[in-house]
């Protein structure tokens, strides 16, 4: 299972999710499986509120998962319709979230979900 965490700057394992996925300046991917850990740099970064390219932001990179601090319901249904699933980061880094996704541990973001901007970073 390939995960992608959104960050600010890349600590590897020792990251801290960020608050927003359309917004991050990088995704980290790390590789269930394998253990490897890569960057990305986010190249939607500068697109419109509302239209957040997944697919263009992961640079063509195929994951199975999400894991981030907040999301809009667009990039939820457009990752949804891809068979990525998006989960809600509870952990302070991204080391903690993938112990709790597998463990069945994160919540996964519902489809209505909407960005309220409290607390979730988004701007």
């Amino acid at each position: 299972m390939k995960v992608c965490i959104p960050v600010e700057v890349n600590k590897g394992l020792d990251s801290k999710p960020y608050g927003h996925f359309g917004s991050a300046p990088l995704f980290v991917v790390c590789d269930l499986e394998s253990g490897a850990v890569s960057s990305i740099n986010n190249g939607d970064l500068g697109h419109e509120h509302g239209k957040c390219q997944p697919i263009k932001a992961l640079e063509g990179n195929i994951v199975d998962a999400v894991v981030v601090g907040g999301i809009g319901q667009g990039a939820i249904m457009k990752l949804n319709s891809m068979g990525i699933k998006v989960y809600r980061a509870q952990g302070e880094t991204i080391g903690e979230n993938l112990e709790l996704l597998k463990t069945n541990k994160l919540q996964e973001f519902p489809q209505n979900h909407t960005c309220s901007h409290d607390g979730c970073g988004h701007h």
